[in-house]
């Protein structure tokens, strides 16, 4: 699933792949299970702004960060990247990784999954130049194993998302043209969780709740019809991410005010919100207003499908 570069594992051809920004549309957080880990429904798409990885095969595995957000990386050798590549090394004997280097464009602890979709870019090339089938279980077994987001940024394909993360259903999304917004300030996921406090074995919501979950536009279905179906979600890490950092109260504001805008939701777990608009060129006129009055956010017009 290479989306440029050659696929056939010749030694030096380099090989490269988007590492695009996943976005919650929804997320409700069901409960939280007895080992701690949270349950989570949610309607995941992702946006056209991504990072780049690209991979050149070789023996040993190496990693350089380049672009604009290179310094929010932290410690290369705890990177997703180096993770993702180590443990498909440890249940596939014999493969050959090389050198990575990552361009990075996305914000890091935003909300959009920036490091897991760069460790689901890391598999998908790993699995091109090791000629192993996009579907071998064992890069989705890694992508679990690794961390919570990495599975559904493996396919970066539109998809309700359940469990921990490891259930997706796919689904049809039309093109939503979008702002996404970053105040500039990183929010652990793990603050923000714990600010919602829920105990070890603790559920919010009932087996009947989950049965009598939202039903989702069908296939074909028009923009439009998402917009009022999404409309009646909602993200529950909001609240609590705002406690966090207030910044995102002050973000989505914004974009609430902004002209032509839809929808406004903060995306995963912060501090990154996004806004949908009916048009490419209503989002674009917005996410130009929204960057001059705020030259030190991260503001980029895009599309979610």
């Amino acid at each position: 699933m290479s989306t440029g570069g050659g696929t056939d594992g010749t030694a030096g051809t380099a090989l490269a792949e988007q590492a695009r920004a996943k976005v919650n549309l929804t997320l409700r957080v069901l409960g939280r299970r007895p080992d701690g880990y949270h349950e989570l429904e949610s309607v995941v798409a992702f946006a056209g702004v991504a990072d780049r990885l690209t991979l050149t095969p070789g023996a040993k595995a190496e990693l350089t960060v380049t672009g604009p957000r290179a310094a929010e990386c932290g410690a290369l050798d705890d990177n997703l990247v180096f993770r993702a590549a180590r443990a498909l090394g440890a249940r596939i004997e014999g493969l050959r990784s090389g050198q990575f280097t990552l361009d990075k464009q996305l914000p890091a602890a935003a909300g959009i999954g920036g490091g897991s979709a760069d460790a689901a870019a890391a598999l998908r090339l790993l699995a091109a130049s090791n000629n192993i089938a996009f579907d071998d279980p064992r890069i989705m077994a890694v992508a679990r194993a690794t961390g919570a987001d990495i599975p559904v940024c493996v396919a970066s394909k539109a998809c309700v998302m359940t469990g921990v993360g490891e259930t997706l259903a796919p689904i049809t999304l039309p093109p939503l043209p979008c702002v996404l917004v970053n105040p500039r300030v990183p929010v652990a996921t793990r603050d923000v969780f714990a600010e919602l406090g829920l105990k070890p074995g603790e559920f919010r919501a009932g087996l009947s709740e989950v049965l009598e979950a939202v039903a989702w536009p069908a296939p074909g279905a028009a923009a439009e019809d998402w917009i009022d179906a999404l409309a009646g979600g909602s993200n529950d890490l909001e609240a609590p991410a705002i406690r966090v950092q207030p910044a995102i109260a002050q973000v989505l504001a914004v974009l609430r005010a902004a002209e032509g805008v839809r929808l406004a939701r903060m995306s995963g777990s912060g501090a990154t919100c996004f806004a949908i608009f009916s048009s490419e060129t209503e989002a674009r006129a917005a996410a130009a207003a929204i960057a001059a009055g705020h030259p030190g956010w991260w503001v980029e017009a895009s599309v979610l499908n």
